[in-house]
């Protein structure tokens, strides 16, 4: 399984457009990123099946994705 996927592309825009046009701190992004996350853990289907280093990879392209989603909104 590699690191960067068609599935962190979907992570990336979602956290984009939630950063671009919600007013959401950073502490609640973050539970909700890492908390999906651990959520996936128990989840009985196929595309919750990844490895820890995708997991760790889809919460840096989260953050990734909220970071420049607040930066378009600020006009930067």
């Amino acid at each position: 399984m590699v690191l960067l996927n068609l599935w962190s592309v979907g992570h990336f825009c979602q956290w984009f457009l939630v950063g671009r046009f919600l007013n959401l701190s950073w502490t609640l992004f973050l539970i909700l990123s890492i908390g999906w996350e651990l959520l996936e853990l128990i989840l009985p289907y196929e595309f919750a099946n990844e490895t820890w280093d995708n997991k760790f990879s889809d919460i840096v392209v989260n953050c990734c994705g909220f970071y420049l989603g607040n930066l378009f909104k600020q006009g930067y």
